[in-house]
């Protein structure tokens, strides 16, 4: 059986959902249009489909807000966080309203259109604004289930939905907003994943154990707010964190993993992030993976650049 795509999850889940909620309110900016249509059938009167005009979207949204309804918008990533930055800023945040904008074509999805359908910096945008969330789920049960306990909670919740997914099966108890979850116990190097990264991150394994490295598995699909208490936890056990995202250098989860942890002593940090320019080459998600590191031997050779190889020779924790 073939996996089931985030778009289709994020479908199925809004389906469901207004069927049981008349205050759910779908715009679109010609996106998912026709994969919409089940729901437009479903909730006569709550979905529009604005066409290309993302800050009216967000206008819009927020007028709906602030009336009682829960609005979702959805286009792809860089047209509604960029271009329509400002109307999330005094529309959404400004007046502290809630609302959910659903996101395609995360960091560099959208390979083949080139930069100006890329967007590595959202994270960090959003960061910057208050009464928000920021959610990066990499398997459609961890959308289905963060979106019902977030679209209602009164906050601005971005969702970026990755066209791939990472694959691992969770327990839907562990899927809580703002809960990290421990995929693997190690005690020598701490990897932090989030989105389809994950994949990455578990093929590495292997190549580590054979270098000599136990390394513990942290999941982080809720950057904002973030789990620091199982963060620091285990950067306090491990004493080396690697943080693996596709997003820029620059305001991501490794700079919020460094802040949460800053005051802990003698931990050696990495980043395998995009790094802070366009990603101006061609190709398939793929080759930009592996032109930019996302790869197990890429995070390796991160693992012995940048922290060193072996065990900590402290004493041996159980």
């Amino acid at each position: 059986m073939s996996e089931k795509s985030m778009r289709q999850q994020f479908v199925d889940t809004l389906v469901d959902v207004g069927i049981d909620d008349p205050d759910l309110v779908v715009l679109v900016g010609d996106i998912s249009h026709f994969a919409l249509q089940p729901f437009a059938e479903a909730c006569p009167g709550r979905y529009y489909n604005i066409g290309i005009c993302e800050p009216t979207i967000i206008s819009m949204a927020a007028g709906l807000s602030k009336t009682g309804f829960h609005p979702v918008a959805h286009t792809i990533a860089p047209f509604i966080i960029e271009r329509a930055f400002e109307q999330i800023k005094l529309d959404f945040c400004y007046q502290q309203f809630g609302g959910t904008l659903v996101t395609v074509g995360s960091a560099f999805d959208y390979s083949n259109l080139g930069c100006t359908h890329h967007c590595y910096g959202d994270f960090a945008l959003l960061k910057t604004l208050q009464n928000t969330e920021i959610i990066y789920p990499g398997s459609p049960p961890e959308f289905d289930l963060l979106f019902r306990q977030t679209y209602q909670n009164k906050k601005l919740t971005l969702f970026r939905l990755p066209g791939v997914q990472h694959g691992y099966g969770f327990d839907s108890g562990d899927i809580q907003l703002g809960k990290g979850i421990k995929v693997l116990s190690g005690s020598d190097l701490t990897i932090i994943a989030t989105g389809p990264q994950l994949r990455n991150a578990l093929d590495a394994l292997d190549k580590l154990h054979d270098i000599g490295l136990s390394a513990e598995v942290i999941y982080i699909h809720t950057i904002r707010p973030l789990d620091t208490k199982l963060v620091r936890d285990s950067v306090q056990k491990t004493g080396r964190v690697l943080v693996i995202e596709e997003h820029m250098r620059s305001g991501g989860l490794g700079d919020d993993v460094l802040r949460a942890t800053a005051d802990i002593g003698n931990v050696r940090y990495s980043s395998l992030s995009i790094p802070d320019r366009f990603v101006t080459e061609y190709g398939s998600y793929r080759e930009h993976c592996e032109r930019l590191g996302f790869t197990p031997e890429g995070i390796v050779s991160k693992v012995l650049t940048d922290l060193g190889v072996g065990p900590r020779k402290e004493e041996v924790r159980v």
